[in-house]
């Protein structure tokens, strides 16, 4: 990993299906420069790899904490990771 970047894995619980929270994270990201992905799981969730530069990526998890207007946000989770995202940001399919 680059000095003064990182990545991270976020695991985001609550109100957060069909709310627009990929979409609303896809944009979030993409505005701060942000590389990763986001992707609905099975068990109600969303996770997102989020990986760019330290002030970035600690923008955009305390972004998560709140998320769109309709998510109701209840705990997330947050995984430093070794990996660095491939360049973009985008939406996954649900896993």
């Amino acid at each position: 990993m680059p000095e003064g970047e990182k990545t991270v894995r976020l695991i985001i619980q609550g109100r957060v299906q069909g709310v627009s929270y990929r979409w609303w994270t896809v944009g979030e990201a993409t505005k701060r420069g942000l590389n990763g992905w986001v992707r609905n799981r099975r068990d109600g969730s969303v996770e997102a790899l989020v990986s760019g530069p330290v002030a970035a990526v600690d923008a955009m998890i305390e972004a998560c904490r709140q998320g769109p207007p309709a998510a109701r946000v209840t705990e997330l989770e947050i995984t430093v990771e070794e990996v660095r995202a491939e360049t973009g940001f985008r939406q996954l399919p649900t896993v």
